[in-house]
């Protein structure tokens, strides 16, 4: 049986789309005051797709979707975890809403919300880090990538 891996996927692209999907992508990298507008747990999935867990402003909240991730728009980092510890949880949060409070509160100083979660929130929690919402999908990379050098 072959290990999969679980990779942190960042999107660091600008959107096809218009109106407010590519609003929502410039916002965030201008109060984050980062390269990436938004993140996922990916794993391999037949050859050149990834099934991809987070929590979507298009998708309004937590869901899992199967899309490509190529590298022109998307910069990965391979995680310590099991994709049985994905699946896990992912229903445990499945159905939760879109935090866009959360999201624009990195850069505001909001609270948490229980019931609602934001991308980087999403994959900084399953990840065990305290405060998650604390993190921007361009913060999450950045931490994720100083561990692979801890060595």
């Amino acid at each position: 049986m072959s290990k999969t891996t679980v990779w942190l996927a960042c999107y660091k692209g600008r959107s096809e789309h218009r109106g407010i999907a590519r609003f929502a992508d410039w916002l965030t990298r201008k109060v984050t005051r980062g390269i990436y507008s938004h993140c996922e747990l990916a794993v391999t999935h037949d050859g050149h797709e990834y099934l991809c867990y987070s929590a979507s402003f298009r998708d309004r909240g937590v869901r899992g979707k199967i899309m490509p991730l190529p590298d022109a728009k998307w910069d990965k980092l391979p995680l310590q975890a099991t994709l049985p510890e994905v699946e896990a949880f992912f229903r445990k949060h499945n159905g939760k809403r879109y935090d866009w409070q959360g999201a624009l509160g990195i850069a505001l100083y909001n609270r948490e919300r229980k019931d609602k979660l934001f991308c980087s929130e999403f994959c900084a929690e399953f990840l065990g880090l305290n405060d998650s919402w604390r993190y921007s999908p361009s913060h999450l990379y950045a931490l994720v990538s100083s561990w692979q050098y801890d060595h």
